[in-house]
């Protein structure tokens, strides 16, 4: 048998009944399924799942969404620390700079602490902040804050650390709740964050 024989064409291998070769795929990899983005909705959910009340997306990213939140909630913070102090018998212009420091403080926490508790959230796949979630996210940001002001407290209104804890425990048990009620209400005006859609 002669190797320069003609290869057979598909009509001679059909009728010699042999399967005709197949094709052969293109050998350039097939361009990858564009990946979906999941579309964010234009008015953003509140809690209970009723959307929101401004009935639009208001802030562009997650950051500028935790500056708002935290210097409107910082805000009234200086208000009710100055006037709490105050009527806890300390001098009104100590209470201010309590306030004021305090809020700094807070500010700086907040942005932290919301950065990683939203982290956390997305990681976790905890959507619709439930109640327990929103206690969660109350009590470990109050718990942080306590650490970074006793010393502060005691400087400032001139007390000891114990009597420093003791103002701030007063004041931790209204903020506790104001952070609460605060934290629902920003939700349900503005929308839940995109962690917690």
């Amino acid at each position: 048998m002669s190797t320069n024989a003609p290869c057979p064409t598909d009509a001679q291998h059909s009728a010699l009944g042999h399967t005709a070769k197949p094709e052969v795929a293109d050998a350039t990899p097939a361009a990858p399924a564009a990946r979906e983005v999941p579309k964010t909705p234009e008015v953003p959910m509140a809690p209970g799942g009723r959307p929101a009340l401004v009935g639009r997306r208001v802030f562009r990213t997650p950051m500028v969404r935790r500056v708002v939140y935290a210097v409107i909630f910082e805000a009234f913070a200086i208000l009710f620390a100055t006037l709490i102090l105050t009527l806890m018998g300390n001098p009104p212009t100590a209470s201010a700079a309590v306030g004021v420091v305090s809020s700094v403080v807070a500010l700086i926490w907040n942005m932290v602490f919301n950065t990683l508790f939203e982290r956390w959230e997305r990681r976790s796949g905890h959507t619709g902040r439930p109640l327990w979630v929103r206690l969660m996210h109350t009590v470990l940001f109050e718990a942080g804050l306590l650490v970074f002001l006793i010393p502060a407290v005691a400087l400032l209104l001139q007390v000891g650390l114990w009597e420093a804890f003791l103002y701030e425990a007063v004041l931790l048990v209204f903020f506790l709740i104001y952070n609460a009620v605060y934290a629902w209400c920003f939700d349900r005006v503005f929308g839940l964050p995109d962690s917690a859609q």
